[in-house]
């Protein structure tokens, strides 16, 4: 499809979409593949290449309607496209069209005390029962867990295999018998992550996504979509963060040193932007590779950094906070607070690197003495 005809699609939805609520409109979204356009017929694509999707984006951003992803986040940046690619048919079916409109809201059952940055160590332990399986362990910094339906998670189905090759991944109602979500509340004052606690949870083996102790493969997938999920927050065509220190920026006349420092982030900013867009173009069937990586290292110090800036240009009056129950997580100490995690949300620093170092630059990998052990012989893993 030529990008003349792909923008006429997107604006003929919008035409006959003008009055109608958030949930309809992206519904028709979906169904007329303006999703995710890269994706097969009727399940929210076109099955064109990725970089085509800017034509969609470019036209509901003129209109006003693009969707914002952090109504759904761990769905619509994580799970949906993990689904997407490692999902059985009925499963894509059942699930795609809600994430996207944000019907149903998921987290991602990941990290865990003893496994956080090094996620395959993870000790959750899932046991088959008939053709059900029955799930112990807890998870933690669990985004969105208080307000999803659904979870992705990570189990370990066989202890005696090394750590990469004994995981598998399930769909989890949040709601089910078992499943026990505890917020932890930050020091911003906000409660976004939370603990799971599985005790003799039962999850259909039809909830399974992929095969028996293959769950790595989706652990991967849906890692690699995160990092380009949070490397991207920063847009310097005026939305996002930038969007946000502009308007700070406005509210009265700056000297020179503050002109000169915010120029200098507007332009990290639009570089940070453009190389989003180039690692988009890259995908193959949606999937990112490890270029993901380079976002996520560059993103989260600039994140931090605009925030600081934004918290200075305010002065005295930016330490006054309406509360640490009040929710408001723009006001800029609150924000500035909980930028201050973003540096290990995703992955840390370190993993980056080293992803950067062994899959970009081809360096050598470093040293792995529990490569080929049986996870139940490592020492941290039980």
């Amino acid at each position: 499809m030529e990008a003349g005809a792909l923008q006429a699609l997107t604006e003929k939805v919008l035409a006959e979409h003008t009055d109608s609520d958030e949930v309809t409109f992206l519904g028709a979204l979906f169904d007329a593949g303006l999703a995710w356009v890269h994706w097969p017929e009727g399940e929210g694509g076109l099955a064109l290449e990725p970089g085509v999707q800017d034509v969609i984006d470019s036209t509901l951003d003129a209109a006003g309607r693009r969707p914002n992803w952090m109504r759904n986040p761990m769905g619509v940046g994580m799970v949906g496209p993990a689904i997407a690619q490692c999902g059985r048919p009925d499963q894509r079916a059942r699930h795609l069209r809600r994430i996207w409109t944000a019907e149903d809201i998921w987290c991602q059952l990941f990290s865990e005390p003893g496994a956080g940055s090094d996620v395959a160590t993870l000790a959750t332990r899932a046991v088959r029962d008939g053709e059900e399986w029955i799930v112990n362990g807890q998870k933690v910094w669990t985004s969105s867990a208080h307000l999803a339906s659904f979870g992705l998670l990570l189990a370990r189905t066989n202890p005696d295999a090394p750590k990469h090759r004994g995981i598998t991944a399930f769909i989890v109602d949040m709601q089910a018998p078992g499943v026990e979500v505890r917020p932890l509340r930050t020091m911003s004052g906000t409660a976004h992550f939370n603990e799971v606690y599985f005790t003799d949870a039962r999850v259909p083996d039809s909830q399974r996504v992929g095969d028996v102790d293959d769950g790595w493969r989706l652990a991967l997938t849906t890692l690699a979509n995160e990092r380009v999920s949070i490397g991207g927050v920063v847009d310097a065509r005026g939305g996002g963060e930038i969007g946000a220190l502009m308007d700070v920026y406005r509210e009265g006349p700056r000297s020179h040193v503050q002109r000169d420092a915010f120029v200098r982030l507007w332009i990290e900013a639009e570089v940070l932007r453009l190389s989003k867009v180039r690692a988009q173009s890259l995908r193959e069937a949606g999937t990112p590779g490890p270029e993901g990586s380079i976002l996520k290292l560059a993103d989260s110090p600039l994140t931090q950094r605009i925030r600081a800036f934004a918290l200075h240009l305010r002065g005295a009056a930016g330490t006054l906070v309406p509360g640490y129950d009040s929710g408001d997580d723009s006001h800029p100490v609150l924000a500035f607070l909980i930028a201050q995690g973003f540096s290990i949300a995703g992955g840390t620093p370190d993993i980056q690197r080293n992803i950067i170092g062994e899959r970009i630059l081809g360096l050598p990998s470093e040293p792995r003495s529990d490569r080929d052990v049986p996870w139940r012989d490592i020492p941290c893993g039980a």
